[in-house]
């Protein structure tokens, strides 16, 4: 029978990046073992039972106490994309479906979204194809354990703030955050000016109803030094040379 701490030492190899296969050469543990545990069906060794008993606290970096095992980019970029694009949805035996739109003319963000979403919680991720999007998607328990935010009703009907631990690990990197929210819900255009000589210039906006993620997007902004106005009771603009070059450097057009 396995250990706790060989359970504990796959979940910190996967955190760090390695795949399964990579997993099982370095510990000699079988890679549909690792498999099983990263899905969350651990062993029971606190009541003494070979079998599994699917309690999945060993693979939910939340109610294991151990956020610092989140693969933070990833993390973070989820929670932009969740913020701005995504939904939760409660199904049988307590599962949630997480859910991201992607439009259908930006194939590299749908396999980026799908990137993240496996390498936050490694279930199995799936796309399904609507009219003018693609949504892509995946089961867990855990999803909202990642996701607090989720609630009754839409988000901008209700107070949307992030956790205390969520508010660290933004703070550490905001970047990975705007880019999940402009990917999601913002855009990079060119601004022509009417009747100017002057040459267009790009700009990105960001758009949400939702007063509290427009917050998050323009503290994430601040904390950067990029500057930002309200063109639009909705709309955050970001347009001064400076700053767009920041957003740029990690951001750039949508792919």
């Amino acid at each position: 029978m396995r250990s706790p701490d060989e359970v504990a030492l796959v979940m910190r190899l996967w955190a760090d990046g390695m795949n399964k296969s990579e997993i099982a050469r370095a510990t000699g543990i079988s890679r549909w073992t690792i498999r099983e545990w990263l899905f969350g069906n651990v062993p029971d060794f606190e009541g003494g039972r070979s079998g599994f008993s699917g309690a999945s606290r060993y693979g939910c970096p939340v109610c294991a106490d151990r956020v610092e095992s989140l693969p933070r980019p990833a993390y973070v970029y989820l929670l932009g994309l969740y913020l701005g694009d995504g939904c939760l949805s409660g199904g049988r035996r307590g599962v949630y479906r997480l859910r991201i739109a992607c439009a259908d003319s930006h194939p590299g963000l749908m396999q980026e979204c799908e990137n993240a979403m496996s390498a936050v919680l490694p279930t199995k991720v799936g796309r399904v194809q609507n009219v003018g999007y693609v949504e892509v998607y995946s089961y867990s328990k855990h999803w909202p354990c990642l996701f607090p935010q989720h609630g009754p009703g839409m988000k901008h009907t209700r107070k949307i703030e992030l956790a205390p631990w969520q508010q660290v690990l933004v703070d550490e990197d905001p970047r990975p955050l705007l880019r999940g929210l402009i990917h999601s819900d913002g855009c990079r255009v060119l601004n022509r000016a009417v009747g100017t000589d002057y040459a267009p210039y790009p700009r990105y906006e960001f758009t949400n109803a939702s007063a509290d993620i427009r917050e998050i997007f323009t503290q994430a902004c601040d904390a950067l030094g990029v500057e930002w106005r309200r063109s639009r009771p909705r709309v955050i603009s970001v347009a001064r040379r400076a700053s767009v070059a920041i957003l740029d450097s990690f951001i750039g057009p949508k792919n």
